[in-house]
């Protein structure tokens, strides 16, 4: 859809300037300067030519097909601009201009035309306020940017133009190459996506980073994301971690949850290698994007130095790494040249003194060996190093493996050359070696991602009728709360089961109510506006007898009139009192850009303390719950950890599907907890003691 965006056969620059420092001059500087292998032309009614370029007064005079049009004029200009540009019959659009929603109500609007005017005449529009695009295969540096890129196989989809400029400046530095760099800008046409999409069959891209802000269709960003990780790797740096989302919410589930969480959950689900820093988004990208994938998690390391060696194997661990015995027979094969001091198990330790022939020997060697799949060549400038020819041997090598070789050249001046000599043959160098093995995990990450079984999703038998008038009820009577009922018809509509309940209003009722369910029973207030019964002492647990009953509902109305004596009061709930069992949460927080967003964790009161808790977006497949499970570190206490009866694991599974199949039924449902979701022993299920949903009305 955007290959003419992206490979156009002719651009025009609208507003080309004849200026120098002028954007409109440096784009068009640049698109020359990069070699563009296409027909380019220059739109500037007050000039006949420009740079060498021929200039024409309109793009309407122009008699050629115009794949692409760089507009660059002041805002107020560009929607006729754009108009014109589908007059031609041009289909694509970068516009460069700021002074739109990024500045003020009136920009807003224009944006908003502009975008209106495109899809009159199926034209997309990549910005506005944005720095531009480079595709360095065909030479074209539709950018404004004072650095040309150089060539090679990693996309870069940037929601800040400045960073891109600065990733370009640093990028030449360290011999990184890009396919593809495109400026988002507002996004007020396309965005992250229609670019992933886009580059999904690029064979030019072999990697695609994205540094975001927001995004901007969650639902469709999950699923080409969950599409396009399986053909390339894609690296995620989210900006705005900290601050967006927070809002104040009623439930723990939306206490716990947040834009950081969503994303989190998001990026997991779809394959996307999140990472924590612009640093970190490269150093992966290189490794991906120039190294086999290991068959496994064993790592090998080659050093002069201990202390690095030993850092790195730290680090290993953390990265999912495993640093493996070696055969017998490598290190027999090591013990044979290498120097009584040295160190043949892993790490090998060469000692300082190794030239590039024991280099050589060792990485030829361990690249051989069952037990190591991937290697880690570490190198310090001592005395009798051989810096550059290390390197040249190190680069020969890794370009005959078939395992990944990343390498940790440590030093300033002294290891510059031999720093060059690997970034010319693309062998991954880092000047840590933590951050060495931290790429290294990302390939084995990345390993894992597209060797994940195919996403298997369950099918229910359900009441959504049921449910359906329950919430309709709530609309109707502008109710965003449900009451406590209600909220058990829902949850027994969707196959959850509910404790024997009643609605009482006296305390002859509630007696009554008692001695049908029989004792124990737990006595609640029932009020739309109480949503933490407990705090203001609305619950009563472990009735006995009926006197007891008596006293817990005239105390909890005594409790609610001194504490919340605003509050409507619908009556006290008589409920059946779940006997044993593990106390866990299930909830759902909906995410303005993801929807659905489920929580699972140790329940009770101190879930908002203890924050033992993992999320996944809704609908949610067999392996998703699976693995969301296992990252709460209470799950071993389901699993009988430490002589513990093992709960109802699999029971615990089935809710959590049937949640996430109610909450994608019912996009109302905003919020909801489960709280406590009380698990039973092995084979005997699991019920939902207390449960809340609040709705949207809309």
């Amino acid at each position: 859809m955007l290959d003419k965006l992206l490979n156009p056969k002719s651009v025009a620059v609208i507003g080309a300037a004849r200026e120098e420092g002028k954007v409109g001059n440096v784009i068009l500087a640049n698109i020359i300067k990069a070699g563009y292998t296409g027909q380019l032309y220059a739109v500037n009614p007050k000039a006949g030519e420009i740079l060498g370029v021929r200039s024409y007064p309109s793009i309407l005079n122009i008699k050629s097909s115009v794949d692409l049009a760089v507009i660059v004029t002041p805002a107020k200009t560009v929607p006729a601009l754009i108009e014109q540009s589908g007059q031609k019959g041009v289909k694509n659009a970068i516009v460069i201009s700021a002074g739109f929603k990024e500045t003020s109500l009136e920009g807003a609007h224009l944006e908003k035309e502009i975008v209106q005017i495109g899809h009159k005449y199926s034209l997309r529009v990549l910005g506005p306020n944005c720095l531009g695009l480079i595709n360095t295969q065909i030479g074209l540096n539709a950018n404004f940017t004072r650095t040309q890129p150089l060539e090679g196989n990693i996309a870069f989809i940037s929601q800040s133009g400045a960073l891109q400029t600065a990733v370009l400046d640093w990028s030449r530095e360290i011999d990184m190459g890009f396919s593809k760099l495109i400026s988002l800008g507002n996004k007020s046409d396309l965005n992250e996506t229609d670019f992933m999409e886009a580059l999904e069959s690029d064979k030019e891209t072999a990697v695609i980073c994205l540094y975001l802000e927001s995004v901007s269709d969650g639902e469709r960003f999950l699923k080409a994301a969950s599409r396009i990780a399986l053909k390339k790797p894609l690296i995620a740096l989210k900006a705005g971690r900290t601050a967006a989302g927070a809002r104040a919410a009623s439930s723990h589930t939306g206490a716990l949850a947040g834009s950081t969480r969503a994303y989190t959950a998001a990026f997991t689900q779809a394959g996307v290698i999140q990472v924590d820093s612009l640093e970190q988004l490269f150093s992966y990208a290189s490794v991906l994007a120039s190294q086999p994938l290991p068959k496994g998690n064993k790592l090998g390391i080659i050093t002069n130095a201990g202390g690095p060696a030993i850092l790195a194997s730290d680090f290993a661990a953390d990265s999912a790494l495993r640093v493996s015995s070696l055969e017998n027979k490598t290190i027999k094969t090591l013990s044979s040249f290498l120097p009584a001091a040295a160190n043949v198990y892993n790490p090998v330790d060469l000692l300082g003194d190794a030239k590039a022939d024991r280099y050589e020997k060792a990485l030829t060697i361990l690249e051989k060996d069952a037990n190591v799949d991937s290697l880690l060549v570490i190198s310090t400038p001592q005395a009798m190093s051989e810096l550059e020819k290390t390197a040249s041997l190190v680069s020969t090598l890794a370009k005959k493996s078939k395992k990944p070789v990343v390498a940790s050249f440590m030093g300033g001046l002294e290891m510059k050359k031999a720093q060059k000599i690997l970034a010319q043959n693309k062998v991954p160098n880092y000047n840590y070696p933590e951050d060495a093995v931290k790429a290294i995990g990302s390939l084995v990450t990345y390993s894992k991602i597209i060797k994940r079984p195919k996403a298997q999703y369950k099918q229910f038998d359900v009441n959504n009728q049921a449910v359906k008038q329950v919430l309709d009820q709530a609309k109707s009577e502008q109710r965003v709360n449900l009451s406590y009922l209600e909220v058990n018809e829902i949850l027994s509509s969707y196959g959850l089961k509910v404790p024997r309940s009643y609605l009482v209003k006296s305390v002859k009722d509630a007696t009554e109510s008692g001695n049908k369910i029989g004792y124990p029973v737990a006595l609640k207030i029932a009020s739309f506006d109480i949503l933490h019964k407990t705090d203001i002492g609305g619950v009563k647990l472990n009735l006995t007898n009926g006197k007891n009953v008596a006293q817990a509902f005239d105390s909890i109305l005594n409790n609610v009139r001194r504490f919340m004596p605003q509050a409507s009061v619908q009556g006290i709930i008589v409920q059946e009192m779940v006997k044993g069992g593990e106390e866990t949460i299930v909830g759902i927080s909906r995410d303005p850009q993801f929807g659905p967003l489920i929580l699972f964790g140790l329940g009770g009161i101190f879930v908002e303390v203890l924050k033992d808790v993992s999320f996944r977006i809704a609908p949610l497949s067999v392996m998703d719950v699976k693995k969301m499970l296992g990252e709460v570190k209470s799950y071993w206490l389901l699993k009988g950890a430490r002589g513990l009866k093992p709960k109802d694991v699999k029971a615990v599974e089935d809710i959590i599907l049937r949640v996430s199949a109610l909450v994608t039924d019912f996009k109302e449902i905003v919020e909801m907890d489960i709280n406590p979701l009380m698990v039973k022993d092995e084979g005997k299920g699991a019920i939902a003691a207390d449960a809340r949903i609040s709705i949207s009305l809309k």
